[in-house]
């Protein structure tokens, strides 16, 4: 598929407009980006035209995005471009339109503290459990005695990490130190 993917550093012009559709919820707010540049001839940085776009955000972007901008907050928003020509009151008329895959705030001007959403479907993060209780339970006393065949029985073997955080390896996970609320606190 071929999509003009841009990368834009503006900010927030309007409140974020949340709507649930049958697809899944989107936000939608306009953006402004306003180039500046220096000009040698005053030695001093003039800012260009404005240009608008609206952004749409779909499903858990648009969610958090809700929860997060306000009006005149620094974004970096990338996603894809739409152009769209439409009629209106008998003048043909250009709208600009971003499909936002993410959106951040621009922390060249401030900072900002990430929190992590919790997600309603936890089947993509947790463990699947395929062992009985009785069979957890013998596992768990045949490694504690010492009795096995040596080899990784299950996913109760000593040695073997249980994934707690899906985006790290076996060997990442293992290595990497974690902190009072079982969060990795060291480099991912």
């Amino acid at each position: 598929m071929n999509d003009t993917v841009v990368t834009l550093v503006g900010n927030a012009a309007t409140g974020v407009d949340y709507r649930e559709t049958p697809t899944g919820g989107v936000a939608r707010f306009r953006f402004a980006v306003t180039p500046r540049r220096w000009d040698r001839r005053n030695s001093a940085w003039t800012d260009g035209s404005t240009s608008f776009y609206t952004v749409c955000a779909w499903r858990n972007l648009g969610a958090n995005l809700t929860a997060s901008v306000n009006v005149g907050d620094p974004l970096v928003v990338h996603g894809r471009l739409r152009v769209r020509d439409e009629t209106l009151d008998g003048q043909r008329r250009t709208f600009v339109d971003i499909d936002a895959v993410s959106i951040g705030h621009d922390l060249t001007w401030g900072t900002s503290a990430f929190k992590r959403v919790a997600r309603a479907n936890t089947a993509l993060t947790e463990r699947p459990v395929d062992m009985s209780a009785a069979a957890s339970a013998a596992n768990a006393a045949a490694v504690g005695s010492g009795s096995g065949s040596g080899a990784d029985s299950g996913p109760g073997a000593v040695g073997k990490p249980v994934h707690t955080q899906p985006w790290l390896s076996e060997q990442d996970e293992s290595a990497a130190p974690v902190g009072a609320a079982g969060v990795p606190t060291g480099p991912l």
